[in-house]
Formats: structure tokens, sequence, C-alpha cells
């Protein structure tokens, strides 16, 4: 496959997978690796594609980061995630990641973005949705509009473990705002609220360290696979949350499970 014909294709499972709990991370190396797409340039590729799927949710959901504008309407907001306290919630829900992030990011790399550390990430993540789902049918949930700072801190210790690639940024936080007393949907639109600068700094970061493996005809690929990532993620995130409203996130487990299986007899298969 050509490479702006990778770039769709992983345009396309960037923009599916970046908001659902199942990782777009994992599946960008898994299908990279099928695809024969691996190595530094790859990496950072799958980084900043990401920066497609991050403007989608600033597109739909224009109005929550206007309403973080602190403002005399703002101040007298029934809202906790207005003004103030809203920018101050999602930094709390942002920094432990960036901090763990920016101090552990050579390990990271070199240690857990192969396809069997992403295989095994899967796996467990998807059975740690399905413990969390029982756990939390059997207790009260309260809506995005009433977040605490403790919730927001407790969501953003749950996204550190989305560091592992493969364990899902999507599934970190809207598991842990599940735990910590949000409802399904609200705890995915705070999810998507606090991917945005998080995913900024970490695309940013890469764009500007792997400047120099990229030649003038990758701008290309990137620009492929960025807008595809846009236009998907759009999408995507619309279905997701209209299917929350009806559902829990069970399926995604099964699904993470499914594909953790199918990914390892696939990769034992290449390797062979």
């Amino acid at each position: 496959m050509d490479s702006l014909g990778i770039a769709v294709v992983l345009g396309i499972v960037e923009g599916l997978t970046e908001f659902i709990p199942v990782s777009s991370t994992g599946h960008l190396i898994l299908v990279g690796h099928l695809l024969g797409f691996v190595g530094e340039k790859a990496a950072s590729f799958e980084v900043a594609i990401q920066l497609g799927a991050i403007l989608s949710v600033v597109f739909l959901y224009w109005r929550r980061f206007l309403d973080l504008i602190p403002t005399q309407s703002t101040a007298h907001s029934r809202s906790t995630l207005t003004g103030w306290s809203g920018l101050w919630w999602i930094a709390l829900a942002t920094m432990p990641a960036l901090i763990v992030g920016f101090l552990a990011r050579h390990a990271i790399k070199e240690q857990l973005f192969t396809p069997v550390a992403v295989t095994w990430a899967l796996a467990v993540g998807g059975v740690g949705i399905l413990l969390a789902e029982k756990f939390v049918s059997r207790r009260p949930s309260s809506a995005l509009e009433t977040i605490t700072m403790g919730q927001a801190l407790g969501i953003g210790l749950f996204q550190v473990l989305a560091l592992w690639p493969g364990t899902s940024r999507a599934a970190a936080t809207i598991v842990g705002g599940m735990l910590v007393g949000l409802d399904r949907k609200g705890a995915a639109e705070f999810s998507f609220l606090i991917a945005v600068p998080i995913m900024f700094a970490a695309t940013g970061y890469e764009l500007i360290k792997m400047r120099g493996l990229f030649a003038n005809q990758d701008l290309l690929q990137f620009g492929v696979g960025f807008v595809v990532s846009f236009l998907v993620a759009l999408a995507a995130v619309k279905a997701f949350v209209s299917f929350l409203s009806r559902w829990s996130l069970a399926p995604f487990a099964w699904y993470r499970i499914a594909v953790a299986a199918l990914f390892y007899f696939a990769t034992r298969g290449l390797a062979m």
C-alpha cells in the first residue's frame, strides 16, 4: 500500500477509535505493523494525526469551551464546569498525565509501543471495563455540571493509566469518571474536554521533536491523515454519545478482548 493509502487507513482508524474506549494508539500501532508502517517516523505520524480528531471535539463542543472563558455570566452559572472553576477542574484532570508522560516518555516509547504490550493492555482494559460496569450499576451517579474538584483530580489520576498504549485514554477517563460518581454521558463529555489540552501538548511536542525526520513529500501524507481523522471523528463522537444514552460500555469491553485475541494470533503468524 502506498503512503497515501496508509494515511487514509490510519486516519480512519484514528477517527473511529480516539474518543471511544478501545485505544486509538493501540489500534494504530497494531494496524501499522500489519501494513508494514513502523519505526520512529510511523510513531510520530500516529501521534500527529490525532490533531484532526482533537479539532473535531473542539468543533462539536465549541459552546463548552466558550463557557470556560471567565466572564460575568459564567461567574453566576450553576454549573461547576464554567469560568475559572471549569478551567481549574480541567487543569487538575490534565496535569498528572502530562507530568508522568513527560518524565517517563522515553521508557514508554521504548518499552510499551509494541504489539505485545498493546495486546495485553487491550485485554486487561476490557476486563477492567466489565468489572467497572458491574460496580457502577449499583450506585447513584451525577451529571457533568456538578463535577467537583475531587472528581476532576480522580479522573486525572485514572488518565495516567492511558500512557500505556492499548489502555485507551478514553477508557481510562470515562471509567474513572464513572467510578468517581459521574453518569456515563457526563464522564464521556469530560473525557472529550480534557483530551484537548493533553493531546495538543503531545502532538505539538512530537511535531517539534521529529520535524527533522520528515521531507516535503511527507506533508501530503500528514494532510490526508489529518483530514480523514477529523471527518471520521466527527461522526464517531456523535454516534458514541448517542450510544451511551441507551447502553453500557460492555460491548466495547468485549470488542477489546476479541481484538486482543485477533491481533495476538495475527502477530504470531507474521512473526512465523
